[in-house]
C-alpha cells in the first residue's frame, strides 16, 4: 500500500469510528416513564396524569388497584389526558411471597398477580412487574427457585389470554444474584409471556448494570431508573450505601446508555423515586433526557 492509499484508508477508518461514536451517543428511542405514586397524592387522578404530561413525562406505571371504581378512574385519567399506562407494579409479592410453604399465602400472592394482570388489561398496559421470590433464614434459595417457578407457570395462561407480559424484577430479595442466573430463570418458562424487568440501580451493590443489560438482552421488557451511591458520611465516619437522585450517584450512565443501545432496547424506562412537586418532577424529567441522550 502506497502512502496516498494508506492515508485514504486511515481517514476512512477514522471517519467510520467518528460516525459510530456519534451514533452510540444518539438519543435512545425510549419513553420516559413515571410512577403514579411519585405524583401528589391529594390531586384527582386526571390532574395527576395531566401534571405528569406537563412536566415532560411520556408514560405511567401504576400499582395494583383492588378497588374496581378506582381502577376505572385511573383508566379514565389515562384516556382523557392521552398519557399511556405501560405497566403495573404488583403489590402482593413482598407480603405474600410465591415461594412460601404456606398454601394460603401463595394463593394470596397469585390472586394479587391475577388482579395486577387484569388491571393491566383494563388500562392498556403490556407488562406486570413481579418479584418472584424472597430468600431469608427460613426460605431457602433452592426452594425460592422451584416453588416460584411452579407458581409463575400457573399465571402464564392468564398472561397469554390477556396478552400481558410477566416482568421478573431484580431486587434486594437475595435471589437471582447474577445476570446469567436471571437469564436462565426467565428462559426456564419457555414462554414469550415471561421476561425480565431490569432495575439499573438495584444492581450496583453486587454488579454492573451494563453487564446485566447485555447478558439479558432481548429478555428485557421494561427498565427502572434509579441511582445509587457509596458515600462517606463524616458524622459516623463510615461509607453509606443509599439511593440518590439521578446522575448524582455512582452509576455509569454512559455505559448504561451504550448497553441499552447495543441490545436495541426501545421500551419504557420508568423512574422510581420519592413523590414530589411540579418543580421536582420537571427537574427529574430533564435528568432522564440527559441519560437518554448519553450526556
Amino acid at each position: 500500500m502506497d502512502r496516498r492509499n494508506f492515508l485514504s484508508s486511515t481517514l476512512t477508518a477514522a471517519a467510520g469510528a467518528s460516525t459510530a461514536a456519534a451514533s452510540s451517543l444518539a438519543r435512545l428511542p425510549i419513553r420516559k416513564g413515571i410512577l403514579l405514586s411519585m405524583l401528589p397524592q391529594s390531586m384527582p387522578h386526571v390532574d395527576r396524569f395531566k401534571l405528569a404530561l406537563d412536566c415532560g413525562w411520556q408514560s405511567m406505571e401504576c400499582g395494583t388497584e383492588n378497588n374496581p371504581a378506582t381502577a376505572d378512574l385511573i383508566k379514565e385519567a389515562s384516556v382523557k389526558t392521552g398519557m399511556p399506562i405501560h405497566s403495573v407494579m404488583n403489590a402482593a409479592h413482598w407480603q405474600f411471597p410465591l415461594n412460601s410453604p404456606d398454601a394460603a399465602v401463595v394463593e394470596k400472592s397469585l390472586e394479587g398477580m391475577r388482579t395486577s394482570l387484569r388491571n393491566a388489561k383494563l388500562w392498556g398496559a403490556d407488562t406486570v412487574l413481579l418479584v418472584p421470590a424472597v430468600v431469608n433464614e427460613k426460605l431457602t434459595y433452592a426452594d425460592a427457585w422451584t416453588r416460584s417457578e411452579a407458581q409463575v407457570k400457573k399465571l402464564i395462561p392468564l398472561a397469554a389470554e390477556l396478552k400481558v407480559v410477566i416482568g421478573i424484577e431484580n431486587v434486594w430479595n437475595k435471589f437471582l444474584l447474577s445476570p446469567m442466573e436471571m437469564a436462565n430463570y426467565v428462559d426456564s418458562f419457555k414462554s414469550p409471556w415471561v421476561k425480565a424487568y431490569f432495575d439499573v440501580g438495584n444492581i450496583l451493590l453486587y454488579g454492573f448494570p451494563q453487564d446485566w443489560i447485555r447478558t439479558l438482552g432481548k429478555r428485557i421488557c421494561k427498565v427502572h431508573l434509579k441511582d445509587f451511591s457509596f458515600r462517606n458520611n463524616p458524622q459516623i465516619k463510615k461509607r453509606v450505601a443509599d439511593f440518590v437522585n439521578l446522575r448524582e450517584g455512582d452509576l455509569d450512565w454512559k455505559a448504561v446508555h451504550q448497553a441499552l443501545a447495543d441490545i436495541g432496547y426501545k421500551g419504557d424506562a420508568t423512574v422510581e423515586l420519592p413523590r414530589g412537586d411540579a418543580e421536582y418532577l420537571k427537574d427529574l424529567s430533564k435528568r432522564v433526557d440527559l441519560i437518554l441522550e448519553g450526556a
